[in-house]
């Protein structure tokens, strides 16, 4: 049985139990992007689980890979989430995506609605964009950074969402682990207010996360926790969860890097720095993209099989990413350091 998919079933086995229904899907979530690896994921919570709908708070995420992640919430309708599925494959950016949800809401109620988005260009830029609807619950607002947009109602207040992205943005680490630090930054009891009572912040949690090339029914990292006895915090057991899975995953990614089709050297670096890239995969040019640790683009160079040398004198010291994208296709992606 695939790993991720046993310890979901085994998470939702040992922890499910009936708690009080809810009447409307009222969270606080994440969208983000990772434009070094070209991932996409997103990571949520909410006071609804299991007993008031299937999978809780999972109803909202929908994944695109190497497109983007979109989060329908707040009187969640699954026609408004399709449409909204539908428009990012057409090619539509998320402010485009969101103007054409609220002038076609399927019940003419947008302002209920609250929607983050986030996607690449074609170019492979980030995009964000989120709505919050007047008539969403208090406390209600979200937040949108160039490859991230949080949202959130029936919020404990500001500080939660302000917690979130300073999480996400201060960790170090895969988008996934950014993600899991973000929740990991509302977990206050009653974030989600209607959980005060229980003193955990939410009832269900998730975080997911696609690599470019993965299924949309099989995500790289899926880790969903749909509901916890009472008392017990989600993003807790969620953590526990998305620890194991990613002593898995961290052990498969050093054997893949042992087959590495690139090479940083030296590394570090002070003057200038060289990448060699393999000759595999009928690989004749490719595109060698570095990012500093904030995602941003800084420097670019076209591979025609010889090694390329960049020179630092643009850079300061810390740590950087290189990413060699060809066939259509990310091929690789790593980090060396800078030092001055």
């Amino acid at each position: 049985m695939n790993f991720r998919l046993f310890l979901s079933l085994l998470l939702v086995a040992t922890l499910a139990i009936m708690s009080n229904g809810v009447s409307a899907q009222d969270t606080f979530s994440i969208v983000a992007v990772d434009t070094i690896t070209g991932e996409v994921g997103g990571a949520g919570a909410s006071c609804l689980d299991d007993s008031a709908i299937a999978g809780g708070v999972l109803i909202i995420s929908d994944i695109i890979p190497s497109r983007g992640s979109i989060h329908t919430q707040s009187y969640w309708h699954p026609t408004n989430q399709q449409n909204a599925h539908n428009r990012m494959m057409e090619g539509m950016s998320p402010d485009e995506i969101i103007e054409w949800l609220v002038a076609n809401d399927i019940q003419n109620t947008p302002q209920k609605r609250q929607y983050g988005i986030v996607d690449f260009d074609q170019e492979g830029h980030p995009r964000s964009a989120a709505f919050t609807g007047t008539s969403c619950h208090n406390y209600k607002n979200h937040i949108i950074g160039p490859n991230y947009a949080i949202q959130g109602n029936i919020l404990l207040g500001q500080q939660i969402l302000d917690s979130m992205e300073y999480r996400f943005l201060n960790t170090e680490g895969s988008l996934a682990e950014k993600l899991m630090s973000a929740l990991q930054g509302a977990k206050v009891p009653g974030a989600d207010t209607r959980c005060l009572n229980e003193g955990t912040s939410s009832l269900s949690a998730f975080v997911r996360v696609a690599k470019p090339n993965d299924h949309p029914d099989s995500l790289w990292c899926h880790l969903v926790v749909t509901s916890t006895p009472y008392g017990v915090e989600p993003i807790d057991s969620l953590q526990v969860l998305f620890d194991q899975w990613l002593i898995w995953t961290n052990i498969n990614e050093r054997k893949l890097n042992e087959a590495s089709i690139s090479n940083v050297f030296p590394n570090p670096a002070s003057q200038t720095f060289t990448i060699d890239i393999k000759p595999v995969y009928e690989l004749n040019q490719a595109t060698i993209r570095i990012f500093n640790n904030r995602g941003l683009l800084i420097d670019e160079a076209q591979w025609q099989g010889e090694p390329i040398i960049f020179n630092t004198v643009k850079y300061t010291t810390g740590i950087y990413y290189f990413q060699v994208s060809g066939n259509n296709m990310i091929l690789d992606s790593g980090k060396f350091n800078i030092q001055k």
